[in-house]
């Protein structure tokens, strides 16, 4: 069964207050920290507005692509439950998760099976391990059967170009779904009626 649902690159307030008010809500929220080659990117001085607010019981993820200590000391005290890593080795990783006491979910790009069992490296440090495509900023997709082999009882996530209808067949699957670009307009705007659209099908399944 899907462990539940993100919702990643929300960046503008009418969007999340949408998402927090709606009666069948994702279990996380991921919000662009670092990555200024995204068209998600959120500039801090907007973050900090943005997500100050009652999270509603929805975690909420900072995704950064290998922060420095500069962008970790700035975001500190933000409203985060989780930071995302992208490009971190597990020393690194291991560094941060114990210096600002946050949750880490390791963020694998995957081509090949010898990326998804990078898993190995990180299953004693990070929370959840994310596979995602090689697109970072671009919603790209990747081989889903790489994965057969990753253990059941791994706290995992799947993102990488997933549509809403791609949603059901996912239903027998232990992950968290991950979704973005599906979710936008052709401008790159979140849209409303497919958010709507994604979490009452998620209900439904």
């Amino acid at each position: 069964m899907i462990k539940g649902l993100k919702i990643c690159g929300v960046s503008d307030p009418e969007t999340l207050n949408y998402i927090l008010n709606h009666n069948h809500k994702p279990i996380m929220i991921g919000f662009i920290t670092n990555y200024e080659k995204s068209k998600r990117f959120v500039e801090f001085e907007k973050l900090k507005d943005l997500i100050n607010i009652d999270k509603k019981q929805v975690k909420f993820v900072s995704v950064l692509v290998n922060p420095d200590d500069e962008i970790l000391e700035k975001i500190k005290d933000l409203n985060f439950d989780y930071y995302q890593l992208y490009d971190v080795n597990p020393h690194r990783t291991k560094e941060i998760k114990s210096k600002f006491k946050k949750k880490i979910i390791t963020a694998l790009t995957i081509s090949s099976k010898d990326d998804v069992d990078k898993y190995k490296d990180y299953s004693e440090i990070s929370d959840i391990i994310l596979f995602d495509s090689k697109g970072y900023a671009k919603s790209e997709s990747f081989d889903h059967s790489l994965l057969d082999d990753v253990p059941s009882d791994l706290s995992k996530m799947i993102a990488g170009n997933i549509q809403i209808n791609d949603i059901p067949n996912f239903k027998n699957k232990e992950f968290i779904v991950d979704l973005s670009g599906a979710l936008e307009d052709q401008y790159g705007k979140k849209d409303i009626n497919k958010i709507d659209k994604l979490l009452n099908l998620l209900k439904k399944i």
